[in-house]
């Protein structure tokens, strides 16, 4: 019986399970998780740790020497001079109007928000930090066209209401019916006293449309609210800050001290105290009493008696620190979506290549928030705005009653980023066009979010009115100079020729010569024959 029990625990352990199933020396104990598995919210039900890890966050973007500037590097990577709005209703003048109508809320903030201080460009960028700093944040449509933006502290309620959870609340199927928002105190001293009782705001109108536009970035299906981009860091980061405050301290007290005192035992000489490092003060204990000696910098250490005095110079930080330090924020980075160079902004730990390699893996977690951002606030917010404008415009009702009119059918194109070799890469899409692998309308919809309808009429306004001006110009010259040769007007302007095509210019005297002598020629063969 001995036997087999052993033989069966030793087949027991070589079982072919998944080893993360069971705890041994290399598979740490992870705490907190539910036995039978729970949602995404699970991890969050104590309401008072979600919102303190906001303010966490909040407190290290505000504090901390690189996690506040690596956000703000991702946030103007992400946002850039913001996103473009491209109607495609199908009539073009309904287009050119709907997009005026927009852009003219969108750059007046006394239009735009509520409180009359930001302008849609400002609601953009404040939403992509907020996403990213304290997990999620909320914009609300109000009922006279402006928006409101609200942080994420305010969507909270302080009754147990069925079915809601961190101030949301939905039905059985997880469709989100209604927030509960908390009104901000207006004086910061009595943010805790003043608080008084959540108002639900419906998510969608009577009519269907989103009127509440809530900007997360969820890794889970079933998560309600967003969680700081800190999380997976937060630990890291509050070390590094340790860390740096420990060496700069370090520095600093190996900086006061130039020598190193060597002596040989000598008996106290009677009446005669040893020599300390400066002025000096006595601190009291629980074991007693303790001298303080009040080091500085350049100060003058004088020997005592058989001393000898050596110099001290170390060498503070090591080698060692600076990788280490890389490696640290190399790790803050990649969580936060920015390689190395770009959390540095600083390019010369690595070539060119390496540059390019890095900038491009980054721009694709860039290109996955455009997205995010485009479709939890920029198309929802576009479909609000157009029922509002039809309930308040019969010309534009009776415009989206037109047939083969689709009132909301829109594309937003997202900012892109600059060439990063300019010439290669202009002669790539050269390339491209000559092939006909892409359009002129989606290749600078994509590289600059331009629409081409728009850029193809302001590149023939261009050339008429130089060619008009050159056309003038050489007329006016023509005139004054009677009897010489002419100007022609190309002469007077240089404009690109298409790819291939070469063009020599010659004088109209001469070609005319050239034509008469040729046609002479043809007659003389001619009367041969």
């Amino acid at each position: 019986m001995t036997q087999a029990s052993g033989i069966a625990a030793s087949m027991d352990k070589v079982r072919a399970d998944w080893n993360m199933s069971r705890e041994s020396r290399f598979v740490r104990r992870r705490a907190g998780l539910p036995s039978m598995g729970a949602s995404a919210d699970w991890h969050y039900r104590n309401e008072f740790a979600y919102y303190a890890d906001i303010e966490k966050s909040r407190d290290m973007d505000r504090n901390d020497s690189i996690v506040g500037q690596t956000v703000d590097r991702a946030v103007a990577n992400i946002v850039q001079d913001g996103f473009v709005l491209d109607c495609k209703t199908g009539n073009k003048s309904l287009n050119r109007d709907l997009k005026a109508r927009f852009l003219h809320w969108a750059s007046d903030p006394e239009a735009c928000d509520i409180a009359g201080e930001m302008t849609f460009h400002d609601f953009e960028t404040q939403s992509c930090r907020g996403m990213m700093i304290d997990g999620d944040c909320v914009n609300l449509a109000i009922h006279g066209g402006s928006l409101q933006h609200l942080e994420a502290h305010l969507i909270r309620d302080n009754s147990n209401k069925p079915n809601t959870f961190l101030g949301v609340t939905k039905n059985q199927d997880g469709r989100r019916l209604h927030y509960w928002v908390q009104t901000e105190p207006v004086d910061p001293s009595h943010q805790n006293g003043s608080r008084g009782e959540s108002r639900p705001v419906m998510v969608r109108n009577d009519f269907g449309h989103r009127i509440l536009f809530h900007v997360y970035r969820p890794r889970r299906a079933s998560q309600t609210r967003g969680v700081t981009a800190f999380a997976p860091i937060f630990e890291l980061t509050g070390m590094f800050e340790d860390i740096q405050f420990a060496k700069l301290v370090q520095q600093q007290v190996v900086s006061c001290f130039a020598v190193f005192r060597k002596r040989n035992y000598i008996p106290d000489i009677p009446g005669q105290p040893p020599k300390g490092y400066g002025a000096a003060s006595k601190e009291k204990t629980a074991d007693g009493t303790r001298a303080i000696e009040n080091i500085t910098p350049g100060m003058e250490i004088v020997g005592d008696y058989g001393e000898e005095l050596e110099g001290f110079s170390p060498n503070v930080p090591n080698a060692e620190y600076f990788s280490h330090v890389r490696l640290m924020m190399q790790m803050i980075g990649v969580n936060l979506g920015l390689p190395l160079c770009l959390v540095l902004m600083d390019g010369s730990e690595t070539n060119f290549s390496g540059w390019r390699g890095a900038i491009d893996e980054a721009r694709k977690g860039f290109r996955a928030n455009q997205r995010m951002l485009v479709e939890r606030f920029h198309k929802p917010l576009y479909r609000w705005k157009v029922s509002q404008w039809l309930a308040e415009d019969p010309a534009l009702r009776n415009a989206a009653k037109k047939s083969r009119v689709d009132i909301y059918a829109h594309k937003w194109n997202v900012p892109k980023w600059a060439y990063i070799n300019p010439v290669e890469d202009a002669q790539g899409d050269t390339l491209v066009l000559q092939g006909g692998l892409n359009s002129r309308r989606r290749l600078h919809g994509e590289r600059d979010g331009a629409e081409w309808e728009e850029l193809s009429s302001e590149i023939i306004e261009d050339n008429a009115l130089a060619i008009e001006g050159a056309m003038k110009k050489a007329k006016a010259i023509n005139s004054k100079n009677q009897g010489g040769t002419p100007v022609h007007w190309r002469e007077l302007i240089n404009l690109p020729m298409p790819t291939g095509v070469q063009m020599t210019m010659q004088d109209p005297n001469v070609i005319e010569l050239q034509t008469e002598q040729a046609k002479q020629k043809l007659q003389t063969e001619a009367s041969r024959v």
